[in-house]
């Protein structure tokens, strides 16, 4: 019966994260679908460059509530249900998988970002918070969204061990999962990654300048 019922909270954690609400919150607010421009991918970046701050704000929270929520409801309630050992961390992989292979959306997802922060924020608001910290460092320092997101997915597995016993616990599963979501997120980035090596890359805050010199050069070769 405990099986029973860690199986239901990773097929729940699953159909969660397949809430892609890039595309749901663009619907609702009257905007483009987020797959039809930009990178494609549907995410809280890429609802950005729609123009509506609002709408992306809203994404980001929710593709990390939805990392979050099933993660802290088994570490909350999992021991009055007798959960199965190593229950927290396939709750977590599957929150995850949810967002980048959605059941709703033909199984294309976004990249994970947020969702793994939210993941994080789960296992550890100070794990979450850590790894949140080396995303905005890099991102001020650097203006690449995609290099801000591989440095910290990078860093977060590495966070979790070394602070063990003085933070938390680390566990063998949760280690495990954490490993995964990494090497999942850095392949979910091959293309940015190319980008980055051929100094192609879209910074933050470039696209709408490299969108009105891209314009302004057509204008001037039609005269």
């Amino acid at each position: 019966m405990n099986a029973l019922y860690s199986l239901i909270a990773v097929a729940a954690a699953y159909l969660i994260g397949s809430l892609s609400f890039a595309v749901i919150v663009s619907r609702v607010m009257g905007l483009n679908d987020p797959r039809t421009y930009g990178s494609g991918n549907p995410g809280a970046t890429n609802v950005l460059r729609s123009g509506s701050k609002a709408a992306a704000a809203v994404t980001l929270l929710l593709d990390a509530a939805k990392g979050w929520l099933p993660v802290v409801l088994v570490q909350w309630f999992g021991p009055a249900f007798g959960l199965a050992e190593g229950t927290v961390a396939l709750v977590a992989l599957a929150a995850f998988l949810g967002h980048l292979y959605p059941v709703f959306f033909n199984f294309k997802g976004g990249k994970g970002v947020a969702t793994a922060l939210g993941v994080l924020l789960g296992i550890s608001g100070w794990l979450g918070l850590a790894t949140a910290l080396t995303w905005l460092i890099i991102a001020v320092f650097f203006r690449y969204s995609s290099l801000a997101a591989l440095v910290a997915s990078v860093f977060a597995p590495l966070y979790y061990v070394l602070c063990s016993g003085m933070v938390w616990d680390a566990e063998t599963p949760i280690t495990a999962a954490i490993v995964i979501m990494a090497m999942l997120l850095i392949w979910r980035h091959r293309e940015n990654i190319q980008r980055l090596m051929a100094g192609k890359e879209s910074k933050l805050g470039q696209k709408k300048a490299d969108a009105a010199k891209a314009a302004e050069s057509g204008a001037g070769k039609r005269h």
